[in-house]
């Protein structure tokens, strides 16, 4: 495929392995910036950022998405370990989004997050009657992802700009309690032969889908 090779938006003139201390790096001494990590400055900086983060602190980090996070949230059942968390914390991550909201079970695996559950804002709730309080108090819509009867489908359906996107499990999918809380159930359509989708990937493609309505794409890196 042509351009198959080429390095992506994120990876424009970006370091394969992080970059090297502040004054290997550049020649000069580490500029005076609170945002920046000392430490970082004088051993480098091989975290799993963007360029535009190098040296900053975790702390900065976060200060500074959150001045451009988005209005949707996330919402994942956990109530048998869903080894699909990690995914859906770290594209959330990616999106900018408000915040991950874990329902169920507190502990889950963070392998597949990347270290980027440091940077996303990550709320646990024991069941779905929290999940949907949350939501009343902070005026999301909640909308259902899962390929049922009577969902439609997310390629036609319309977002709303505030709105928590919730999903189920691998296998079961969205429980009956979050269908029957859902203001919206919406449906990725699909052509092959597999009943349904991994829930991590589902969740990207709903989180993208949002991301093309609503979200300033002269902000994205």
């Amino acid at each position: 495929m042509a351009g198959a090779d080429l390095p992506g938006p994120t990876e424009w003139g970006e370091h394969p392995h992080g970059v090297g201390p502040w004054v290997a790096e550049y020649g000069t001494p580490a500029p005076d910036d609170p945002r920046l990590d000392p430490e970082l400055l004088a051993n480098g900086d091989r975290r799993n950022v963007v360029d535009a983060y190098r040296y900053w602190t975790r702390d900065a980090i976060v200060a500074d998405i959150d001045r451009r996070r988005h209005t949707f949230h996330v919402a994942i059942e956990n109530f048998g370990h869903d080894a699909n968390i990690g995914t859906v914390v770290r594209t959330a991550n990616a999106f900018a989004a408000a915040a991950v909201h874990i329902v169920g079970r507190r502990r889950w695996n963070r392998r597949g997050a990347m270290v980027t559950d440091r940077y996303q804002h990550i709320e646990h709730h024991t069941g779905i009657p929290e999940l949907l309080e949350y939501a009343t108090r902070h005026d999301l819509t909640v909308v259902a992802v899962d390929n049922v009867a009577g969902s439609v489908p997310l390629e036609t359906a319309e977002l709303p700009r505030r709105c928590l996107l919730l999903f189920g499990q691998e296998g079961p999918g969205v429980t009956e309690d979050a269908k029957h809380a859902a203001a919206l159930t919406v449906s990725i359509a699909q052509f092959g032969s597999t009943r349904s989708i991994n829930a991590g990937v589902a969740a990207g493609i709903a989180m993208h889908a949002w991301i093309r309505s609503h979200a300033d794409l002269t902000t994205s890196w």
